[in-house]
């Protein structure tokens, strides 16, 4: 009796190559870069800061169980992707929240910011600006660090500036700005050990080194214009750096795969014009800190962005914006 062929192919779904790398090490990895952070969050602000990101995660992974038990999906609460979503929300409150805010806002994130689109990669937003703004917006004195923690004898030094002028803040140094004594998000400014981990998640080549550019340009560069149109007005560019949520936003918000574009020329353009737009912020608007409202605005400008691509290798056409619709055809 013959024995039967063995297939010699076997044919399966792609990818057939695969990196090594999987979404649950990716996240894994993004949280360990905040760990430092989030280390010198509960050095400074004590107990509360622990209390919010406890309550936020634990929130973040909940909701998002339940999300996917009502849809009948799959649970995906394994990637950590939930974890990580509550822990960003939780770096963009005070440490004084209370706990139907973190609540509320975290639930939020997931909600509003990730599920309603289809879960990880589908949100044209970033998640953890969508709960803060829903909470910034609906409860803006609670959420307002200046208000909330006046017993702290740290500064608030886009408060002072937004309110007090330029002189209020002559007597910050950028050293206290760099090792996080300064009110706002319990994470967010920290900024030492945000650059570390920003760092660790460059080398490691899970963010793209063109969003942190271009942001950290287009504030800079704005912030050089308005010192040149009125020095005794407005203030030098590392403060406008270091203050706030800037370097936050610049390697961990900014930098959300789903809600930013590809390619190198739309990548340098979205970070320019988030950058740009945080400095108008807090130039003319009424908010003291404007990188999440920066970052969600340009959110939208993703889909345009991402329209900018080289002319295919070889093409024998030129197309133009009406071609898509054969409208018109030019000859190379």
């Amino acid at each position: 009796m013959n024995k039967p062929l063995e297939p010699i192919l076997t044919v399966s779904v792609p990818p057939h190559v695969h990196c090594g790398r999987t979404i649950k090490g990716y996240m894994i990895e993004t949280i360990a870069a905040l760990m430092p952070a989030a280390l010198m969050a509960t050095y400074m602000f004590g107990m509360g800061a622990l209390r919010v990101m406890a309550l936020s995660c634990a929130v973040a992974v909940t909701t998002e169980a339940i999300c996917n038990k009502i849809m009948g999906r799959k649970q995906s609460i394994d990637d950590f992707s939930g974890l990580l979503t509550g822990l960003l929300f939780s770096f963009l409150l005070p440490a004084s929240a209370p706990w139907w805010l973190v609540t509320v806002g975290a639930a939020s994130s997931i909600i509003l910011g990730k599920m309603i689109f289809g879960g990880l990669g589908a949100s044209p937003l970033c998640a953890p600006v969508v709960g803060w703004a829903v909470c910034r917006i609906s409860w803006g004195t609670v959420m307002d660090t200046n208000a909330t923690m006046l017993s702290s004898n740290l500064p608030a030094p886009l408060q002072q500036l937004k309110y007090f002028g330029l002189d209020s803040i002559q007597s910050i140094q950028s050293s206290t700005l760099l090792i996080g004594e300064q009110l706002g998000g319990l994470g967010e400014v920290q900024v030492i050990a945000l650059l570390l981990g920003g760092a660790f998640l460059l080398i490691r080549r899970h963010v793209r080194w063109e969003i942190p550019t271009g942001f950290i340009a287009g504030i800079l560069i704005t912030t050089w214009i308005y010192q040149l149109i009125d020095p005794t007005t407005y203030a030098p560019p590392m403060f406008h750096l270091l203050a706030g949520g800037t370097i936050f936003g610049a390697f961990f918000l900014a930098t959300d795969s789903a809600s930013s574009p590809i390619g190198l020329i739309p990548c340098l353009l979205f970070g320019l014009i988030a950058g740009t737009m945080v400095i108008i912020i807090r130039v003319y608007g009424i908010y003291p800190d404007g990188v999440p409202f920066a970052i969600l605005l340009t959110n939208l400008f993703t889909p345009l962005l991402d329209r900018i691509r080289p002319k295919p290798f070889g093409g024998p056409f030129s197309y133009s914006s009406k071609d898509e619709e054969g409208a018109t055809c030019e000859k190379c």
